[in-house]
């Protein structure tokens, strides 16, 4: 009988230290001891509609939906500036544009014809990495300054392979007018990748000029996976910025004319490939638990490019425009063991991965200057409400609109690129974005309590607010 109970008692504490361990695994993924990589995948142009997990009918992005299965899909997160430029200084400097001078009632972004670009006194993403011994790199588009001292090799990027600024830039055919403008854009000279003389760039040199952009995304894709293998061993931040689906459209030869939605979606789901492919090479090296992957754009859709622009689903207007569908954006974070998968109907932004990036890489949040990024990781890793509660939505240096919890007020209203003719309102037009993301409802009589609370979010933040002097004025 002794021996029995010997014996019961012995596969008894066997099967709890078992399970033991097995909660101890559950609990500690492969990885948590190592440093996080950081990768963020950063489409131009794509709208807040145009992927199939955000209701796109015929668009097939497979892989991001996967992605968006298996973590957060954010539905209310923005970008800094509905255009390229402050848009891409915001993420990664983690501040407002108007603070650096990224933005410009003259020039809305940089052209191969302007002086300046990023200030050197400025802190990106790449340099707070390397305070913790990252090794990082930009591929793709640039677009913050295209003379040496601004390309991302003197911006804390230890690699760069792409195009300075957009792929419709360097055009060979003059616009002498807006009209002659979108002329342009119905003729079949926007076809043939020797009417855009843009350059290729690795590090500091010319490889290839004009870029052949019918294999560009491709060539991208590839650099990013040939990267990851390279650096596996060491902590890494990716910084892939695809040139498209900003006009004009390429697509390489895999892809062409395989999606519904035509030439745009044939682009789309060629860069929804390379995700696939990024994805499946931080698998193949073990490193996909300690891997954090965002994927988002940097504007809304260039509506007035017709079927060869996207889709901002519900949201209202596109590009160029401080409406919803010109800052708002798909945004999917991905990390397995992580990030805790669900839908987040909380507000970010992508200057909190600045903060958020920074925070988990244990390196110190500047103090020197106001950073407007938050920490998102207690909603990423706990799902815990955000922290943010208020946008700013400015056009060149002036506020047009700021949201504040459900609410968002217009001050100033005007079309993306022509009319509707810029309008000044006051009392500003109220829109409660839960209930009507598609702003049709202007809810300001209604809303008297919730408009002086914005006007007083307005006069504090313009308070504070020291401009940076004007970087995309000067061209010529």
């Amino acid at each position: 009988m002794k021996n029995k109970l010997v014996l019961i008692f012995t596969i008894l504490s066997f099967t709890i230290v078992c399970a033991q361990q097995q909660t101890e695994t559950k609990q500690e993924p492969q990885g948590q001891d190592k440093p996080l990589n950081f990768v963020i995948i950063f489409a131009d142009d794509l709208g807040y509609g145009d992927l199939s997990s955000y209701g796109h009918p015929t668009i097939h992005t497979q892989n991001l939906d996967q992605m968006a299965a298996e973590g957060q899909k954010w539905t209310n997160f923005y970008v800094g500036a509905s255009v390229c430029t402050p848009s891409r200084a915001a993420l990664l400097t983690g501040r407002l544009p108007i603070r650096n001078g990224m933005t410009s009632s003259v020039n809305r972004v940089l052209h191969p014809d302007s002086h300046n670009g990023l200030p050197q006194d400025e802190i990106t993403l790449a340099e707070q990495l390397k305070k913790a011994g990252y090794t990082t790199a930009s591929i793709g588009k640039w677009h913050l300054g295209h003379k040496e001292e601004y390309l991302p090799t003197n911006q804390g990027f230890d690699y760069y392979f792409g195009i300075p600024y957009s792929n419709d830039m360097d055009n060979i055919i003059p616009f002498r007018s807006s009209q002659g403008y979108i002329d342009f854009w119905k003729s079949e000279e926007k076809k043939n990748i020797n009417t855009f003389n843009v350059p290729l760039i690795r590090n500091t040199e010319i490889v290839e000029r004009p870029a052949n952009q019918n294999t560009l995304t491709k060539r991208y894709n590839e650099e990013a996976v040939q990267f990851i293998r390279q650096n596996k061993d060491k902590p890494f931040f990716l910084y892939l910025a695809h040139n498209l689906p900003h006009v004009p459209l390429f697509a390489s030869k895999d892809f062409l004319a395989t999606s519904k939605r035509g030439l745009y979606g044939d682009v789309v789901e060629e860069i929804d490939h390379g995700v696939g492919q990024i994805l499946a090479a931080l698998k193949k090296n073990g490193l996909d638990e300690n891997t954090i992957v965002v994927f988002t754009s940097d504007n809304g859709p260039w509506l007035i490019m017709n079927e060869e622009g996207g889709s901002a689903g519900l949201l209202r207007e596109g590009k160029g425009s401080t409406w919803e569908g010109g800052m708002r954006e798909p945004c999917i974070f991905w990390g397995p063991g992580r990030i805790q998968p669900g839908l987040v109907t909380q507000i970010g932004t992508t200057m909190d991965l600045f903060t958020t990036f920074s925070k988990l890489a244990n390196v110190p949040v500047p103090d020197d200057r106001k950073i407007d990024g938050i920490d998102l990781g207690q909603t990423l890793f706990e799902k815990k409400p955000s922290k943010r509660k208020e946008v700013f939505y400015y056009r060149g240096d002036e506020l047009y609109a700021v949201r504040l919890g459900a609410f968002k007020a217009h001050f100033i209203t005007e079309g993306a690129y022509g009319p509707p003719a810029r309008e000044e309102h006051d009392p500003p037009l109220l829109y409660n974005l839960e209930v009507d993301p598609s702003e049709k409802y202007n809810v300001a009589k209604s809303h008297p309590d919730i408009i002086k609370q914005i006007k007083a979010l307005v006069k504090s933040h313009n308070s504070g607010l020291v401009k940076g002097e004007d970087q995309l004025k000067d061209r010529g």
